[in-house]
Formats: structure tokens, C-alpha cells, sequence
């Protein structure tokens, strides 16, 4: 079992900057993939990033919409990942939440956080 913890979202302005944060309570995170979905109101809950091993090298794969501004990173030795997200749009605004999946694992995740919150104001 996996638990998965968000933090890091707020309330910001159109251009800005926020850091949210995953920390996951498992002592193999290291083969687990990650993942950043989102949720917006009255849409349905999209893939933002992901980081994916594919053989020995490790990948980061980002939904177009976020490309050039979102930025994600995961510290195994801290069981921790971030999702680094600049230039921030209205847009961008829902609730975001953390995943996790055992390596090799294409179709599907796992586990989920509760969410984080970002609202980005015009």
C-alpha cells in the first residue's frame, strides 16, 4: 500500500510560480513511476507529468498544455515528488493530485492523494 500526500498549492496570479510536493509513504518508492493529474470544475481529470523508467533511463513526459512551464523531479532518497509549474495560467487552475504505479505498469495507477489546490487569478 501506498499513501500519497500533496502540499504546495495556493492561490496565485497569472505569471507566478508554485512548487507542490508529493511525499509517499513506501519504502520501495524508487520502483514506483509517478505522475501529476489535474481536475479542473466541470472537467474531466487530465494528465499533467509523469517520470517513467523505459529500460535504464528514466523519462519525463509532459501533456502538451504544460510544456515549457512545468517542470517535474522526484528525490528517491526522500521519497518525495515535485511538480515545478512557472508561468502559471487561469487555466492551469484545479485541483492536482500526486499517483503512483508500480514500474511497468502502462495503463493504469495505483494509488492517488488526496490533491492540492491551485487557482491562478487573471
Amino acid at each position: 500500500q501506498v499513501q500519497l500526500v500533496e502540499s504546495g498549492g495556493g492561490l496565485v496570479q497569472a505569471g507566478a510560480s508554485l512548487r507542490l510536493s508529493c511525499v509517499a509513504s513506501v519504502r520501495t518508492f524508487r520502483t514506483y513511476d509517478m505522475g501529476w493529474f489535474r481536475k479542473a470544475p466541470g472537467k474531466e481529470r487530465e494528465f499533467v507529468a509523469a517520470t517513467r523508467w523505459n529500460g535504464d533511463i528514466e523519462i519525463a513526459i509532459y501533456a502538451d498544455s504544460v510544456k515549457g512551464r512545468f517542470t517535474i523531479s522526484r528525490d528517491n532518497a526522500k521519497n518525495t515528488f515535485h511538480l515545478q509549474m512557472d508561468s502559471l495560467k487561469p487555466e492551469d487552475t484545479a485541483i492536482y493530485f500526486c499517483a503512483a504505479t508500480p514500474i511497468g505498469v502502462r495503463d493504469r495507477y495505483d494509488y492517488w492523494g488526496q490533491g492540492t489546490q491551485v487557482t491562478v487569478s487573471s
